[in-house]
């Protein structure tokens, strides 16, 4: 709602319009609010522009080396040689780090370079190394390769990067640079080398136990095989044959017996139907009753009837022969009957042929339970006999693989001590640092400005809006509900006027402090200056 007031003065109109609610600020307010709250804003920002070059001044500059080591593959085709390190470039670059970053390593350097002195009279020995673990950095380089093996391609560590940053001096930090990058490179080659001789070592040591066990094991088969000759499995068909042979000989000569035994029957009742003697019948009859107890005797036992009988009738004959005089014993004189003279001496001869074909049958019986024997043995022996054969040909496989990669290892212990198997190969070693790596003075001082900035803004806007003053007749007129009929300017008093050339005084000083600190941040943060001079000369001359 607007109202309009009218009022006369002095034969003059003056015609004030108000209205009951503030006006939009407009571009002329920001701009007064500006002048009026500038060092509400200069202030501010000026304390965290100085307070931000202080610290990117302040801050111990941090330097960094850096080497750069090559991952190089074998000069040898592995076809030809085969290396005994089989673990993975990045597998050992973080055992060769382990190692070189252990606490008596990174001591005897920390030592030796003097290297965080003021940290070592301040802290413990623990926390001094883990601050130099971190200042070390061990960054690895891959690149997309094919696998051999498996022809898919695969991400391959082909170099890596090795730097340490340090608040000493430059050469100092690449003295250390070198210090470490020597000490991965030293430590590569034994780690290869000491691989390769631990592997030639061990495949020897284990060829001589596997060689021992080998000895072992064949002269123990020799006993056994001595032990068992004639029932080893090679024997086997030996022994079938023997046996068959043995049986063929045993039938062979059991005909044979039983041929001669009809032929000694027959001789005997041939005998037995002739005398000895051709005069006297009872002494005929004697040597035939004889001749046949003898046949009797031959196939039935002393209690059959017809061997009782035969017996009766021979001791009644002798008897007989007694009574009469005659001489009962049928060796007292020669038979002189050719006929029975003829016959007796084929029946001797058939009863030699018996004999001797019954030992013949005895000895062939022994020896068909020997090949018995051998042959039932055998199935036994063969399963021990295929244990211990099976233990020797492992054993010699088993060695002979052994000998042939001891002989691998041989020759790559040659390839190590060669450097000709894969190795470190140092491209890029360490530069002397130009500039610090940290920190970054440039970002310090920028954050320092749009804090400064941010504030400034924020510390004014709090002021003017906590600030319940009016500083226009409108807001005035607003704020009261009266017309503001006129308005006073400013009276500077002398007081007053001192303060501003005060003001004024520090402005310039502020400014010219401000230009220093520019050329000042020029030189350590964006380039030298004298270099930045030499570069303007030079153009300025082209």
């Amino acid at each position: 709602m607007e109202s309009e007031l009218i009022q006369r003065n002095s034969g003059a109109d003056l015609t004030v319009k108000y209205t009951s609610q503030p006006p939009a600020p407009s571009v002329a307010d920001y701009l007064a609010i500006a002048s009026r709250r500038k060092w509400s804003f200069i202030l501010p920002a000026t304390i965290i522009l100085i307070i931000a070059v202080a610290v990117a001044l302040l801050l111990p500059p941090v330097y960094r080396a850096t080497s750069t080591i090559l991952i190089e593959e074998q000069e040898i085709p592995a076809d030809f040689v085969v290396a005994t390190v089989t673990s993975f470039a990045e597998q050992r670059l973080q055992q060769i780090n382990q190692r070189i970053m252990s606490t008596s390593r990174l001591m005897e350097i920390i030592e030796e370079y003097d290297l965080y002195k003021e940290m070592r009279e301040k802290r413990t020995s623990e926390e001094v190394i883990e601050q130099m673990r971190e200042d070390v950095q061990l960054n690895q380089i891959s690149a997309e390769v094919v696998d051999r093996r498996t022809g898919r391609p695969t991400a391959a560590t082909i170099a890596f990067t090795l730097s340490y940053e340090g608040k000493d001096s430059p050469t100092k930090v690449q003295r250390v640079a070198n210090v470490l990058t020597s000490l991965f490179l030293k430590e590569n080659l034994a780690v290869r080398e000491r691989q390769t001789s631990e592997t030639s070592k061990f495949l020897e040591e284990e060829m001589q136990r596997v060689k021992q066990n080998l000895a072992e094991t064949e002269r123990t088969l020799s006993e056994f095989k001595e032990k068992h000759i004639n029932s080893l499995p090679e024997m086997l068909q030996v022994n079938m044959q023997g046996l068959s042979t043995s049986e063929r000989s045993i039938e062979r000569l059991d005909e044979q017996l039983r041929s001669l035994k009809e032929r000694e029957g027959y001789l005997h009742t041939q005998l037995a139907n002739l005398s000895p003697y051709m005069e006297n019948s009872d002494r005929q009859r004697l040597e035939l009753l004889e001749t046949e107890l003898v046949a009797l005797q031959t196939r039935f036992s002393d209690e059959h009837p017809d061997v009782i009988k035969a017996k009766a009738e021979v001791a009644a004959l002798k008897k007989k022969m007694a009574d009469d005089g005659e001489q009962a014993d049928v060796d007292a004189g020669e038979p002189d009957n050719p006929a029975y003279v003829t016959l007796a001496s084929q029946l001797a001869s058939t009863r030699s042929e018996i004999r001797s074909v019954t030992n013949q049958i005895g000895e062939l019986r022994k020896e068909k339970t020997k090949y018995e024997m051998r042959v039932e043995e055998t199935p036994k022996v063969e399963r021990e006999y295929q244990v211990l054969t099976a233990e020797q040909m492992n054993l010699k496989a088993k060695y002979n693989d052994l000998m042939q990669k001891h002989m691998e290892a041989v020759v790559a212990v040659g390839l190590e001590k060669g450097q000709k198997g894969e190795r470190f190969t140092l491209i890029d070693p360490p530069q002397l640092p130009e500039k610090p790596f940290k920190p970054n003075r440039l970002a310090i001082a920028l954050i320092g400005v749009v804090l400064g900035i941010g504030a400034g803004v924020g510390w004014a806007a709090l002021r003017e809006f906590g600030d319940q003053a009016v500083y226009s007749s409108e807001r005035l007129a607003i704020g009261c509900g009266f017309p503001v009929l006129g308005e006073v300017p400013a009276i500077m008093t002398s007081e007053e006027r001192r303060r501003r050339r005060i003001r004024r005084m520090v402005i310039i000083t502020l400014v010219g402090i401000a230009l220093i600190g520019g050329v000042v941040l020029f030189h350590y943060m964006v380039m030298d200056w004298w270099v930045f001079w030499a570069k303007l000369n030079r153009r300025l001359m082209l």
